[in-house]
């Protein structure tokens, strides 16, 4: 294939990603379900006409990582906050860490009475599932308003950021066991410490950096912490909130002696380009990422009744331990919350960093793919449910 065929193949898909952002707008299907099934419809005419092309699992985790990284700063600089938001953050964060643990805790003992291995490693393969993707959520809540908007965006960053902290603590070699707490707590202060020293080294950079290319190396200061503190085992996605939500929110954090080495007016004059840049960013990634996952697919593996069972019965559980929490502790709306916690990006990354010993065979990137389109279709109910926001013939 020449490089103007890929050229070509290349702008069509972005193309038709902005179409399809367009149709999820009309219809509240999400898009990253029109490209899942597009990749796989790719898939099934790559292979019709004997075209041979293998995706490596490490690009699918490239991009991955960065779409990830991008879109929850996407999602963190449209953050304001103010006291005012101080309940409806504490119960987002509320909602994230109980929903995940019981959630997670409650498949993973399903796969132990129905396949009989050990509880960690069940545990490590639940945690994937019970994790709300915030690189599905955040886009897909652009056309809902106000606290139901702000509680999705922040519940599914925090799912996000604690799935991430949960699943390396049942990765450790003395799980379950009282010195693993001391070591996560441990880690847990130095993800802190190393947010906040890296957030200021961030926001100096872009405040005093006067060159006209800039963004792309504060984004590549970001992906270089993120993945050193990846390599160290620490929740990096810590690093991509704090920094987002530091820059949103430069003149409440930036007081005293800082206001000396930092001007909150520039770093605001800065923030709409990085934000448009973030946001563009963020679109290019998850459109090659869920295209790419979709063609690494293939439909006869995923056609199959045992397979659909599974994951009708892992949604079923999930979305029953959302009702309970949501109805009757949160005592809070039902629609859409209750629709929206649908699987996706980081669900297939964590996956792909479950280690070898821990990998059950029932648990594959197929039953993945069905609990993430499953969960998908619950949103779409969820979005067609809410009231719509009125149009504003903006395209």
């Amino acid at each position: 294939m020449g490089p103007y065929s890929i050229l070509i193949g290349l702008s069509i898909a972005v193309i038709l990603s902005y179409l399809f952002d367009l149709a999820a707008r009309a219809t509240k299907v999400p898009s990253v379900l029109m490209l899942l099934l597009t990749g796989i419809a790719l898939r099934q005419a790559a292979d019709y006409f004997d075209f041979a092309l293998r995706v490596p699992s490490v690009v699918l985790q490239i991009f991955g990582i960065i779409g990830l990284i991008m879109i929850v700063l996407e999602g963190a600089m449209d953050l304001k906050i103010s006291r005012d938001k101080a309940p409806l953050i504490r119960r987002s964060f509320l909602a994230a860490t109980l929903m995940l643990i019981v959630q997670a805790l409650a498949i993973a003992f399903l796969l132990r009475a129905y396949l009989g291995v050990s509880l960690q490693s069940c545990l490590v393969n639940a945690i994937p599932l019970a994790v709300i993707s915030s690189a599905i959520a955040i886009p897909s809540v652009a056309g809902l308003w106000g606290e139901k908007q702000e509680f999705i965006v922040y519940e599914s960053t925090f799912s996000d950021i604690l799935g991430i902290m949960f699943f390396n603590f049942a990765l450790q070699d003395d799980f379950a066991q009282g010195v693993s707490v001391v070591t996560f707590s441990r880690d847990v202060l130095a993800i802190v410490v190393v947010a906040v020293l890296s957030t200021l080294m961030l926001a100096f950079l872009l405040d005093r950096i006067r060159l006209h290319i800039k963004f792309f190396l504060i984004f590549a200061f970001l992906i270089l912490l993120y993945s050193v503190a990846k390599k160290l085992h620490l929740s990096s996605l810590l690093l991509v909130l704090v920094f987002g939500l530091a820059i949103n929110n430069a003149d409440l954090f930036l007081k005293g002696p800082l206001k000396q080495w930092f001007r909150p007016d520039r770093l605001a004059s800065e923030l709409h380009q990085l934000k448009s840049i973030t946001a563009e960013s963020a679109f290019l990634i998850r459109t090659f990422f869920f295209l790419l996952f979709g063609y690494s697919i293939t439909l006869a593996n995923i056609l199959s009744f045992s397979l659909l069972l599974q994951g009708l019965l892992i949604v079923a559980v999930l979305t029953a331990i959302r009702y309970v929490y949501l109805r009757f502790v949160a005592r809070t709306d039902l629609v859409p919350e209750l629709f929206i916690a649908p699987k996706g990006l980081i669900t297939v990354l964590l996956f792909y960093s479950i280690p070898a010993e821990h990998l059950i065979g029932e648990i594959s990137e197929n039953i993945l793919f069905v609990v993430i389109l499953l969960t998908g279709v619950l949103m779409m109910i969820g979005l067609l449910l809410a009231r719509k926001e009125p149009d504003i013939g903006e395209y």
